[in-house]
């Protein structure tokens, strides 16, 4: 007599829970060497974007940091 295998069902696929991602972290190469930049010149650009707006107040944070962005990209 012949055996007769029974086929196994499978279990319903479940649907996978989406995978988390890891934020890479932003690293400077390792040839490149930090440079400084002072509060005097930051100042010193901050105070000329104050100027080019026609001296208005009310926004001397914002040109701080603009100031320190732009200086520090020309710094890498």
């Amino acid at each position: 007599m012949a055996k007769t295998a029974k086929k196994a069902t499978a279990a319903p696929k479940e649907t996978p829970e989406p995978r988390k991602v890891a934020a890479k972290k932003k690293t400077a190469p390792a040839n490149v060497t930090p440079i400084s930049v002072s509060r005097e010149e930051i100042a010193q650009l901050a105070h000329r974007f104050w100027a080019e707006r026609g001296h208005q107040h009310g926004q001397h944070e914002e040109d701080w940091y603009r100031a320190e962005r732009e200086l520090r990209g020309m710094a890498s």
